[in-house]
């Protein structure tokens, strides 16, 4: 974002010193004294009070791992262009958000404000920072006016921009009803799912709220998946109920079903209604079975051809964009129907093999019989040693009839595998420096937030 002389308009005197924007200081690295990465910014903790302006108490860093931990403003030696040089200590909790705290991409972003001169209102599309007596202040915001009468369809210019004081607005300490999320969703645009789930465990619950409502379903959904269960109940219970449907569609079978279950029995029986038959249908069949059995961990769409298939449209069918590695794996051939539950179950067909034939071999001809398979009420312990003994990633559940009623991918045994709140807990591999950082005096107070 450009911040050009042009721009500098005030309603108020802003301070003469350098200023760093947060749109810019975001995603830079972050190094130790001797030249070695620590992790990466990824937003800004300002402590908003009612006397003593805009405090920037921390940033939220992002080490290796993807875990997100707080990084007090103590700890930076200096901030130069695309990096920021710490002292080397850095607390591995994960970050919290504490009452009276704004992040600056997390909350700030995208804030309607009143501009106290009386001149309307605007939108905050940045925030300037600059170092005062050694301590750092929020204390100029880039905004753009909203002309009266504005429609968001509109492709005229919304609106002048300009850089004002943070005193020059009201609506800071807020509660962010009266915020969207467009510039927030550009930042993060290109994360990996998994990646933003992380980044939307660090917003306040109304905030993250508000960045799922402004998600499309399947890019939702995809999030969802990766979410905890507490964090995927609170919002699919906040949209509305023929959305909440939609991303349910949009969700893989045993992940909706997974979901569902947790919710009150005539809330999801409410959302079921809604949903599009046939992929009622899908969740109603894995909801019938106990979440930690083959049948609630299977999921009933993974490929599944008729012998007669040629290897081409095979290795088209597995480059499927929805299909996780696991499950594009294999290739599951059936006679019809190949909709579960399928017909007889033949085999399986190894993308490998795939590979290494003609494209016009019928599958049917390349079939490993020898597949290992349980059925719909094999225990979860049961389910993890076949996959470990036959080093499968996918593993076929078939009926007493040896129709495939749905597939197990060793994802899925993971996530039941690993305890409830695997997602929070320290990565496996990271370094941990919380013992270099315990001889700090302060360091008690400030690891997990900007407030001591």
């Amino acid at each position: 974002m450009c911040h050009g002389p042009h721009f500098r308009r005030t309603l108020t005197r802003v301070s003469d010193s350098p200023h760093i924007f947060a749109a810019r200081l975001v995603g830079a690295a972050i190094f130790d004294p001797i030249g070695d990465s620590v992790g990466v910014v990824r937003d800004l903790v300002i402590l908003i009070r009612a006397v003593g302006g805009y405090q920037v108490v921390g940033m939220v860093v992002e080490v290796p791992g993807r875990r997100r931990v707080f990084m007090p403003m103590t700890r930076v030696t200096s901030i130069s262009a695309g990096q920021v040089i710490t002292t080397g200590l850095i607390n591995l909790r994960r970050f919290e958000q504490r009452t009276l705290e704004q992040l600056a991409m997390g909350d700030l972003l995208d804030r309607k404000v009143d501009l106290r001169d009386g001149s309307g209102q605007a939108t905050i599309e940045d925030i300037g920072i600059h170092q005062r007596r050694g301590d750092w202040y929020m204390d100029q915001l880039f905004v753009r006016r909203i002309e009266p009468g504005h429609s968001r369809l509109s492709l005229r210019r919304r609106g002048s921009t300009m850089i004002v004081s943070a005193d020059a607005v009201s609506g800071l300490s807020a509660d962010a009803h009266t915020q969207g999320a467009a510039l927030l969703l550009a930042s993060y645009e290109g994360m990996h799912p998994a990646d933003l789930a992380d980044a939307l465990g660090t917003l306040s619950t109304g905030r993250r709220a508000q960045v799922a409502a402004a998600l499309d379903n399947e890019r939702l959904a995809d999030v969802m998946e990766e979410l905890p269960e507490d964090s995927q109940v609170a919002i699919l219970l906040g949209l509305p109920a023929a959305r909440a449907a939609d991303v349910l569609e949009s969700m893989q079978p045993d992940d909706a079903a997974d979901l569902l279950g947790a919710l009150p029995e005539g809330k999801a029986e409410a959302l079921l209604q809604l949903v599009e038959p046939d992929e009622a249908s899908d969740i109603r069949q894995l909801l019938i079975y106990d979440e930690d059995t083959a049948g609630g961990l299977m999921t009933t769409l993974p490929v599944i051809l008729g012998p007669e298939t040629p290897v081409g449209m095979a290795l088209a069918q597995i480059r499927r964009k929805d299909l996780t590695p696991a499950l594009a794996s294999l290739v599951f051939v059936t006679r019809p129907p190949q909709e579960t539950p399928t017909g007889r179950f033949l085999g399986v067909v190894h993308f490998q093999r795939l590979l290494r034939e003609p494209p016009a071999t019928a599958i049917g001809t390349l079939l490993d019989k020898e597949a290992s398979f349980v059925d719909a009420t094999a225990p979860l312990g049961r389910v993890a040693r076949v996959l470990a003994a036959y080093d499968a990633l996918c593993l076929p559940v078939l009926d007493d009839q040896r129709r495939l009623l749905g597939v197990i991918s060793v994802d899925d045994v993971l996530d039941h595998l690993l305890p409830e709140d695997w997602r929070e807990s320290h990565s496996e591999g990271v370094e941990d420096w919380s013992t270099d950082t315990a001889t700090s005096e302060n360091d008690g107070a400030e690891s997990t937030g900007g407030t001591p």
